[in-house]
């Protein structure tokens, strides 16, 4: 295949040539900013590395509200930039970026009372001007005012004394764990060396300048030092820890704040449209999802482990309360197939209220040669990437091409509106029914030539992963193959949501998938065991925490689970 940039080879040779060679720039963190960075730099002639200590986007941009959107509730804020900016992103990402993977979403915005209807109705209103004021707005349906009765026929699961009416409008979602892949991906086919599993754990200094980073790969135990003329710190709610590295807390300082998510079937709940509810403290987004529906979510401090937070009973039940306030049928813990929880980084500032913290991004320059990046959010990666990267062209004395990522589309964008409207051709072609050519196109855009292929090659990948049908058994494969995933955590849990979308959390389809990885990763019969006995255990400590009233009390079991940790002799991916 000629996608193959984060295949298993590619993590050697970019360790490899990281170790040999001083890069322009080195990035700390493979979440969507780091992402959004390696891309910007490479994409400006800047020669890129990137490393992540886990596997990409297996925090904070794996578990977002997997929306593209201006942020309507900025606008009470009078946070008007921000919510422009934020428009015009949503529409390069949906016209030019990743059409493939960005799409139009309808939200109800219901109120209980007539007077809400002229406050509701020009907050959306201002928000469409917005957009229609911003560049490359795709022109999105209009809002629309709706009766009550017009709005139980968008959204017949809502109680009809919860509401008076409602307002409908259009906002965009997209997979945010395969939608950073797909921007390493393109930052890798431009020459970016990228590695995932290596830890930074100290910088290298000349004086006062820091010159590149002393690193651990976690799957061998060697030290590499990457020497490079700027190292940028896009750790998310790690970029204090990062920071004491260099002697202290620095200029930015982050707060964590724990969202968590909820996944019912789509059955559960009668709709053609998502929802957004006003609560107390923020937002509750009811989001269509495929076969399901994503509902939350909660914003409360965190100041426990960072790596895994857990959701507790008392989360879930504040997320069920809220969205049963206005559904005619209550939804119930049984009803609940999946539980996330993700943690935002926001600039921290006078309020202890999370909700209230900013949004907005930051960068700095601490000391000569580390450029520091927080804040911000998902929808507006690619600004917080471009003014990293402007920075470290700052710190190199210039002389660097302008960003050119705005029209820069991602693995897979070329084409796809053509071979979407071919999808029928497609599926005769392939022997596949066209609402999987359909998925595949919807995941993988034009790159979906690599799995055809690789079904041709082999025709049992063109079957159903037993235990999560929703998805083939080819895309097990490919995401060894040309997606970086190194374990099969990684596969369940980002590459494909399997770990979510199944009421047994991907238990049953964990040991095929382990089986479809052993090939091209190497694994022995023993190490496929260890995988699929380590998925088991993290799914078994995660239901555990979600039987805990208190944060802590969660907390302690998640963290507090058996690791089983793979062997380093036993396969190309040695440890976890």
């Amino acid at each position: 295949m000629a996608t193959t940039w984060l295949g298993p080879d590619a993590r050697t040779e970019a360790l490899a040539s990281m170790a040999d060679e001083e890069l322009d720039v080195l990035v700390v963190g493979g979440g969507i900013v780091g992402a959004g960075i390696a891309l910007d730099a490479v994409s400006r002639g800047l020669s890129t590395g990137l490393i992540e200590a886990r596997d990409f986007a297996s925090g904070t941009s794996s578990r977002s509200s997997k929306l593209i959107h201006g942020g309507l509730r900025y606008l009470e804020q009078l946070d008007f930039e921000l919510v422009r900016e934020a428009l015009t992103e949503r529409g390069l990402l949906l016209t030019t970026i990743a059409p493939h993977l960005v799409r139009p979403v309808p939200f109800l915005f219901p109120f209980s009372h007539h007077w809400e209807r002229f406050y509701i109705g020009a907050g959306v209103t201002l928000y469409d001007t917005l957009a229609l004021t911003s560049r490359n707005n795709r022109g999105l349906p209009a809002h629309r005012h709706l009766s009550r009765s017009g709005a139980l026929r968008v959204f017949p699961a809502l109680k009809r004394d919860a509401l008076a009416g409602a307002v409908q409008y259009w906002d965009a979602q997209v997979d945010d764990a395969r939608f950073v892949t797909t921007v390493l991906r393109t930052a890798a086919g431009l020459g970016a060396r990228i590695a995932s599993r290596v830890q930074a754990v100290g910088f290298l200094r000349e004086g006062e300048h820091v010159v590149g980073a002393r690193a651990t790969d976690l799957e061998t135990g060697d030290e590499i030092r990457v020497r490079a003329r700027q190292v940028v710190n896009a750790a998310g709610v790690w970029t204090d820890d990062i920071q004491e590295m260099v002697g202290g807390r620095g200029q930015i300082h982050v707060r964590a704040s724990k969202g968590v998510h909820l996944v019912v079937p789509r059955d559960r709940v009668q709709a053609s449209s998502g929802m957004i509810l006003k609560t107390e403290k923020s937002v509750l987004f009811v989001i269509p999802w495929g076969r399901h529906w994503i509902i939350g979510t909660t914003d409360t401090a965190w100041d426990l482990d960072k790596e895994n937070p857990a959701a507790s009973r008392t989360d879930i039940d504040y997320v069920l309360d809220h969205v049963n306030q206005v559904l005619r049928t209550p939804l119930g813990r049984d009803d609940v197939e999946g539980v996330y929880a993700g943690l935002r980084p926001l600039l921290s500032g006078e309020d202890e209220q999370t909700s209230k913290l900013s949004r907005e991004h930051t960068v700095a320059h601490p000391v000569p040669g580390l450029v520091l990046i927080a804040g911000g959010k998902y929808t507006t990666y690619r600004v917080m990437a471009k003014d990293a990267v402007d920075a470290v062209a700052h710190g190199l004395g210039g002389g660097v091409p302008a960003s050119v990522t705005d029209r820069l589309p991602l693995v897979g964008a070329d084409g796809y509106a053509a071979l979407y409207n071919q999808r029928h051709t497609l599926a005769r072609n392939s022997g596949l029914h066209v609402s999987r050519v359909t998925h595949l196109l919807r995941r993988y855009g034009s790159t979906v030539h690599d799995l055809l292929t690789l079904i041709r090659e082999r025709p049992d990948l063109g079957q159903p992963l037993a235990g999560a049908e929703d998805y083939l058994r080819a895309e097990i494969v490919y995401a060894a193959l040309a997606e970086g995933a190194r374990h099969l955590e990684d596969v369940l849990s980002r590459r494909t949501r399997i770990s979510f979308e199944t009421w047994d959390r991907g238990i049953a389809a964990a040991e095929e998938a382990a089986e479809l990885l052993a090939v091209p990763l190497e694994w022995n019969e023993e190490q496929v065991k260890r995988e699929v006995e380590y998925y088991r255990k993290g799914i078994e400590a995660e239901r555990a925490a979600q039987e805990q009233d208190t944060d802590q009390e969660a907390d302690a079991i998640q963290h507090g689970a058996p690791e089983i940790v793979p062997e380093a002799d036993t396969g190309r991916s040695a440890g976890s």
